[in-house]
C-alpha cells in the first residue's frame, strides 16, 4: 500500500432498526476536514483520475453500491513513488482512506446500482468564499496521461 494513506476498515453496529458505522472522531487521528460533500456516481462511471497539490481527501465509501478505488503515488521522495494500488471499497467492505497531496486518486462504480461517496477533505473547494483557483490537477483530462481507470 501507498505510504502515508490511511485505510481504516469501518466497523458497522447492526440492530433492528438498521446500521450506523463512525466515520470520524476527533480524538483517532490528525486529520482535520473543513468540509463535506457526498457523490453519487452511475455503474460503470470514473471519477478522476486526479491529483490534489496542498489538500488531502478523506473518502468514506459505505455503500449502497461498491467502488474500485485507484492510487497512484507521484510525491518525490516517496517511498513508494512510482506504485499503483487499488481496492474494492463501499457496501462490499465499507472504509475510509485517507488520500494526502501528490497522490494521484480516482474509482470506478462497480455492480449494477449507483455508489455513494462521502469527502471530507482539509481544505475548502476553490477557497474561503470559493475565491481561489481549484487545487486539482485533472489527470483525467490529460490524453497522454499514465494514470488510467478502465
Amino acid at each position: 500500500m501507498i505510504k502515508d494513506v490511511i485505510i481504516k476498515e469501518l466497523n458497522k453496529y447492526d440492530d433492528d432498526r438498521g446500521w450506523l458505522a463512525e466515520i470520524y472522531r476527533q480524538d483517532e487521528n490528525r486529520y482535520h476536514p473543513v468540509m463535506a460533500y457526498v457523490s453519487v456516481t452511475k455503474p460503470g462511471v470514473v471519477r478522476g483520475p486526479h491529483e490534489h497539490q496542498e489538500q488531502s481527501d478523506c473518502f468514506v465509501f459505505v455503500g449502497p453500491g461498491d467502488f474500485v478505488l485507484h492510487l497512484w503515488d507521484r510525491r518525490p521522495g516517496s517511498v513508494t513513488n512510482g506504485e499503483h494500488s487499488q481496492l474494492t471499497v463501499g457496501q462490499i467492505k465499507p472504509t475510509l482512506v485517507i488520500v494526502p497531496p501528490g497522490v494521484v486518486h480516482g474509482y470506478k462504480c462497480v455492480g449494477d446500482i449507483p455508489a455513494y461517496c462521502i469527502n471530507l477533505p482539509d481544505k475548502l473547494y476553490k477557497g474561503i468564499n470559493k475565491k481561489e483557483e481549484v487545487d486539482e490537477i485533472r489527470w483525467e483530462q490529460d490524453t497522454n496521461s499514465p494514470y488510467h481507470i478502465d
